[in-house]
């Protein structure tokens, strides 16, 4: 097997996700909404920009089929996490249990099946669950980031029906490719 570098454009944006996530988790923690919001938005961009980038230029590694969804899982699940302790941001500590417990199993049959040399990367219901989970975050931290400005009552009344669907609609889609993804495992696996 070749020797992969560690250091190009792909694996470094990847990277970049972690510190990126640590610092919306200080943001988070110390109510400072616009500031989190903005960080999140910059983090979800490299996600999607590193996988753009290693498809159109290269290099596809194996380094970056493992960094990239760690990244975004540090990201996620962290960013629920810190958020579940905030009382307006509707995140109750089961919904992120779901979330997180969701991560870790696809997580490891993950690496079950990858043991034995299949692929087992993300699939359209697993970007959905993604893409699902992004907007649900940018919307709780965008209403509390209006909240806190002061923004007209009615405003953030009207958009508390909508961030409901969002987040059941983001559970919804957590479980069902959690279970989506163990079904396809054991298929591979039993082969």
């Amino acid at each position: 097997m070749a020797r992969e570098s560690l250091l190009n454009v792909p694996n470094l944006l990847s990277a970049a996700r972690i510190p990126l996530a640590v610092a919306l988790f200080i943001c988070i923690t110390h109510s400072l909404w616009l500031v989190g919001l903005i960080l999140f938005l910059v983090a979800t961009a490299t996600d999607w920009l590193d996988g753009w980038w290693a498809r159109r230029y290269g290099p596809l590694t194996l380094v970056g089929r493992n960094l990239d969804p760690l990244a975004d899982k540090v990201l996620v699940c962290g960013a629920f996490i810190f958020l579940q302790q905030t009382p307006d941001s509707g995140i109750d500590p089961w919904m992120t249990t779901v979330v997180v417990c969701r991560e870790l199993v696809v997580t490891g049959i993950r690496g079950m099946v990858e043991a034995t040399g299949q692929k087992f990367g993300a699939d359209w219901f697993g970007k959905l669950k993604m893409g699902l989970q992004c907007a649900v975050l940018i919307g709780v931290l965008l209403i509390l980031w209006w909240k806190g400005a002061g923004f007209s009552r009615g405003v953030l009344e009207a958009l508390e029906p909508v961030e409901l669907v969002l987040l059941y609609a983001m559970l919804a889609a957590t479980i069902g490719s959690g279970i989506q993804y163990l079904v396809k495992a054991t298929r591979m696996l039993g082969k």
